[in-house]
């Protein structure tokens, strides 16, 4: 049913109400029915007098209800509104008993009284006056919330937002959206600079406010670091400010060969003199960075060359002869660019080890350790994900961990979005090497955070394939300390007899190589199939999924088999395929729960990825009994599970990760969530997959390069299929251009800067 409705009411009872985000079940009293209300509707309680607008929807149990849009409430003007109000526990210490007494007392005037005179509740027997007392803040408290939600509604903020606001200024909500709503940006996760440019225009403000200028412009500059880049060129910013701005264009010059425009300027001189920007000159292009990500790199860089030049071997092992006894010990034979690689971790105090796939990287890392251990060297592994550590655990035998935990990541209940760890310059790791795997995903906030907890004397090792997309976040720091060519750097290059029997490990290296990759042999694991139309593509890959992977090798559809996008929309892209995929794979069932949240829909059974790092998210592992076996906080952009639960009463949906965390998102959080049939391939970094299957069509040549689909192919272990037109493939192996990625960890560690 979809009848909108319309109705003035009083509220019965208060059934179920999230106090996080206002979802609440109620019944209402409407012309002698009670009636069942859902919805958004933040701090309403049983006595009060409500509007709402909404339509009519059947619950598949609990029945024919209304499902609120929108509501306006105002105090209850009967003394037995007024009873059944202060009676529903919206004060704490007044019950059903006490309420009767004040409003038998004080008859209609009861809310003015508790309002303007609370101390004359002294009156009524039982109730002291530092109780009366009590009784009018907590009074005044609820008037000031009811008049926020109120306030802020008119604004078009939803309620879920509207408590998120309130809990960060109490009191002082109305003064802050008001006078600087563009701090709403900074503090308030999910509100940005164009909601708050809204707001800030209802209020008046007007578009050359200086403040409104530098908001736009640190949000802009948040927006490009959030694309990978530690700082914009400055004619670039300039450029975009007074776009998104709306400032007037004729205001904009050129000055000396790059664009100016005066209150640009302004704000620019304003934000660096504040600290809050820094403004570099790297040859002859001016750059700006937010201030936390120059000092990330400079330290970063800074950290690096003082671990290389205050290390001093101590080790007494004979090299060579220790070596010779460790691969009779391992049953294996090491190449020389190998024992190079160990031999550097022994002797110096950084060393990065780059290779491809099949290139014997964890063979060197598995023989290093072994003369570790004959060296007495305590040794630590650590990775940036949870999948790449637990690759690492079963390749070596020895516990890795993320890099995360490897820091005890500290809980922060302000700012979920903000990283802290107990491991730094102050308590820093113990160990005497610390080895980290996967190093292209490891961004320049991590890398920075690592460091600070690393002290000269220990070993950093480095290991990653320096060919791969670099990282989500910020940076480039692998490649750039390779490019730098200030620390030691071994490349493993030959590819082992055993990988090379993989269609899979050679067309890596001649992707990489930029020759086209040898596919439909027989008994290759590397198929291409060719699709002219995109919808034909689409049809193959959910008829490959579903039917042709599981029949031919035992493929779960689910657990082993990952389709890695290029692109996000299109047919063929992340979007469309996983909306397909789902219909597909885990269609509705009458009694399988589904949420729709800002136009995704998820479904119990459902795969999907956590898109954003939330520091403070909760989780457990849990016995087969169901009691936790394991706990802790912190759930990371890129962790992939299945929907294991959605309760629509408690507004509660649970995802099953990967690596057994439960985790238990409330309906407000879902926008940290995405549907992970379909992903892009960056966001497969560090990951491995049985089987990849790989659309390949059309697109932007920006998108379609040989580094992406090299990144793509590496993330297979047992099979890769790619369908689509066979030259959209051959121009990717031609495309040798990497999307540019502005970084300046390489002129730190070089001494440029």
């Amino acid at each position: 049913m979809d009848e909108q409705v319309v109705l003035e009411a009083t509220i019965e009872d208060i059934i179920y109400q999230n106090k996080e985000n206002g979802y609440t079940v109620c019944t209402v009293e409407y012309e002698g029915e009670e009636i069942s209300c859902v919805g958004e509707m933040a701090g309403v309680y049983a006595g009060e007098d409500i509007k709402l607008v909404g339509h009519w929807t059947t619950h598949p149990v609990y029945g024919k209800q209304i499902k609120v849009m929108y509501f306006e409430r105002s105090m209850p003007k009967t003394v037995q509104g007024m009873e059944k109000y202060l009676a529903s526990g919206v004060i704490k210490g007044i019950g059903a008993k006490t309420a009767k007494k004040i409003v038998k007392h004080f008859g209609l005037e009861t809310f003015r009284i508790i309002e303007e005179e609370p101390l004359v509740l002294a009156q009524v027997s039982g109730i002291s006056e530092k109780k009366a007392q009590e009784i009018g803040e907590v009074f005044h408290a609820q008037y000031e919330l009811r008049q926020a939600m109120l306030f802020l509604q008119d604004y078009g903020i939803t309620p879920t937002y509207a408590i998120k606001i309130y809990k960060q200024y109490k009191n002082k909500t109305m003064e802050v959206v008001k006078n600087t709503p563009y701090r709403l940006v900074e503090d308030i996760f999910g509100i940005g600079f164009k909601k708050a440019d809204e707001i800030a225009q209802k209020v008046g403000i007007t578009h050359e406010d200086p403040h409104r200028i530098k908001t736009g412009v640190i949000y802009i500059l948040s927006n490009f670091s959030a694309n990978g880049h530690t700082y914009m060129p400055r004619e670039n910013l300039v450029k975009e400010a007074v776009s998104l701005l709306g400032l007037n264009a004729k205001d904009l010059i050129e000055d000396n060969g790059e664009p100016y425009h005066p209150l640009v300027e302004n704000a620019l001189i304003e934000l660096n003199l504040g600290k809050q920007i820094i403004i570099k000159v790297y040859g002859e292009k001016k750059c700006v960075f937010l201030a936390y990500l120059y000092y990330s790199e400079q330290a970063v860089a800074r950290k690096l060359i003082d671990l290389a030049a205050l290390y001093e071997p101590s080790t007494h092992l004979d090299i060579e002869k220790e070596l010779i006894k460790t691969q009779k010990e391992l049953q294996i034979e090491l190449v020389e660019e190998q024992k190079e690689a160990i031999k550097h971790v022994l002797t110096y105090g950084v060393t990065v080890i780059t290779g491809g796939p099949g290139t014997g990287k964890t063979t060197t890392i598995n023989a290093l350790l072994n003369m570790l251990e004959k060296a007495g060297d305590e040794v630590l592994l650590a990775a940036p994900t949870g999948r790449a550590a637990k690759r690492m655990s079963e390749a070596t035998g020895i516990e890795a961990q993320t890099i995360h935990r490897l820091l005890e990541i500290n809980y922060i209940r302000e700012d979920a979005s903000r990283q802290m760890f107990n491991r730094n310059e102050e308590n820093p790791l113990e160990a005497d090497v610390i080895i980290v795997d996967e190093m292209s995903m490891v961004d320049i906030t991590l890398m920075h955070a690592l460091l600070k907890a690393v002290v000269e004397g220990q070993r950093l090792v480095l290991i990653g394939d320096a060919d791969q997309l670099p990282s989500v976040g910020a940076g480039n720091v692998l490649k750039d300390i390779i490019k730098s060519k200030r620390l030691p750097v071994v490349r493993l290059v030959q590819i082992f007899r055993q990988a090379s029997q993989s269609a899979i490990i050679r067309n890596a290296h001649l992707i990489n190589k930029g020759e086209y990759p040898i596919t439909n042999e027989k008994d290759t694991d590397f198929f291409f199939m060719t699709r002219g139309a995109q919808e034909d593509v689409k049809n193959t890959i959910i008829e490959l999924i579903t039917s042709r992977l599981p029949k031919y090798q035992g493929f779960d559809s689910l657990k082993d088999i990952q389709v890695l996008v290029p692109m996000r929309k299109g047919i063929v892209g992340v979007n469309e395929l996983n909306k397909a995929l789902q219909e597909a794979i885990n269609p509705p069932q009458p009694l399988k729960p589904q949420k729709e949240y800002r136009g995704v829909l998820f479904r119990e059974g459902d795969k999907v990825m956590q898109i954003k790092n939330n520091y403070n998210t909760p989780w457990k592992i849990l016995a087969k009994t169901g009691l936790p076996i394991d706990e802790g906080v912190g759930i990371f952009n890129g962790d992939c599970g299945l929907i294991t639960g959605i309760n629509e009463e408690t507004e509660i949906l649970i995802v099953t990760f990967d690596d057994q965390k439960v985790v238990e998102y409330e309906f407000n959080q879902l926008d940290e969530l995405e549907l992970a049939y379909a992903v892009t391939i960056h966001k497969s970094q560090g990951s491995e997959y049985p089987a990849v299957i790989l659309p390949i069509h059309s697109g932007p040549p920006m998108l379609l390069n040989r580094n992406l689909l090299y990144t793509a192919v590496t993330r297979a272990k047992k099979l890769v299929v790619a369908v689509g037109l066979r030259e959209t493939m051959e121009r990717m192996v031609d495309n040798n251009k990497e999307i540019e990625r502005y970084s300046s960890l390489v002129m730190h560690l070089t001494g440029l800067i």
